[in-house]
């Protein structure tokens, strides 16, 4: 069963951390560490890792307990949101693995880092157990700081029900493939960002499918939209970044340059392809390595 997992830790400039993390998700067989990429504005590093479920599931429970020993969020500083030292969890079905698949090891991980970690574990997406705790923004809504209250009156899935005294909660769930993606702007002004990235979302009337940030992105003298295209078949790439463009152009402000975070499907890269070439009729086979691959009887993306 193929499975890929994108962990989120909060450390994105420590590189003796970083390498820490690495080297624990490397200690499992059968696992392939497809990227990891640290960001020092956000604090926040983002790990791709695919293989066996069974595997992947021993190498995220390695990485997570690193994090929870050498992360302390009373001292972290950084301009994402976050409510745990190992924040975010999701497995991402691959191939033709199902969702429910997925759904077992979200469950099954989150009950051993409650056990073994003590760490409080929220479900999320396709694994929740609540339809108000689908959404990860909700489930993660007020960070690290509102936790003692928030644990209060929401208990959580597995695990104690107060916060990990330095390494607070962690979402754990199961969902489909999205892509983060940045867009950076020529201004230094937060507001205009946030008011670009309000546009765009979709719970706030933009795009469907697009969830949107405004971050202040101090050490590149400039401010950021950072989106995940939760649904990039309804809203493609290029749509959410033309929106952005637009959107920006408004407040007099015009894209510098933009950034991927971790993996994009194929079928993304396509769409760009075909609005920003014109290319109408284009399709994955029409690409040499994909084409070298691709079998007859198998789909075209």
């Amino acid at each position: 069963m193929l499975v890929q997992c994108v962990p989120n830790f909060s450390e994105g400039r420590d590189p003796e951390r970083l390498s820490r993390l690495q080297a624990a998700a490397q200690a499992t067989a059968n696992v392939r560490i497809l990227g990891f990429e640290g960001d020092a504005d956000h604090h926040r590093s983002v790990m791709t890792l695919a293989g066996d479920g069974e595997a992947v599931l021993d190498a995220v429970f390695r990485t997570a307990a690193v994090a929870v020993a050498m992360i302390d969020l009373r001292e972290h500083r950084g301009v994402h949101p976050r409510m745990g030292a190992v924040d975010v969890i999701p497995f991402v079905p691959l191939a033709n693995t199902p969702m429910e698949y997925a759904v077992d090891l979200a469950r099954r991980l989150g009950e051993r880092i409650g056990r073994e970690l003590a760490v409080p574990v929220y479900l999320y997406e396709f694994a929740a157990t609540r339809p108000e705790r689908r959404n990860l923004a909700d489930v993660r809504r007020g960070g690290y700081a509102a936790l003692q209250a928030r644990m209060a009156r929401d208990a959580p899935d597995f695990g104690p029900g107060t916060p990990h005294f330095t390494a607070g909660a962690v979402a754990v769930g199961a969902r489909r493939p999205l892509i983060a993606f940045n867009v950076y702007l020529n201004t230094q002004d937060p507001t205009i960002a946030d008011r670009v990235a309000r546009a765009v979302r979709g719970s706030s009337g933009g795009l469907v499918g697009v969830k949107a940030l405004g971050m202040d992105t101090v050490t590149q003298g400039q401010v950021q939209v950072s989106m995940n295209l939760v649904d990039y078949p309804k809203t493609s790439l290029p749509a959410a970044v033309e929106m952005v463009r637009r959107e920006a152009a408004r407040f007099g402000a015009s894209v510098t340059r933009t950034e991927l975070v971790g993996f994009l499907p194929v079928s993304a890269a396509v769409d760009s392809l075909r609005y920003y070439l014109q290319l109408s009729d284009f399709d994955s086979s029409r690409i040499l390595e994909m084409a070298l691959a691709y079998e007859p009887s198998g789909p075209r993306e």
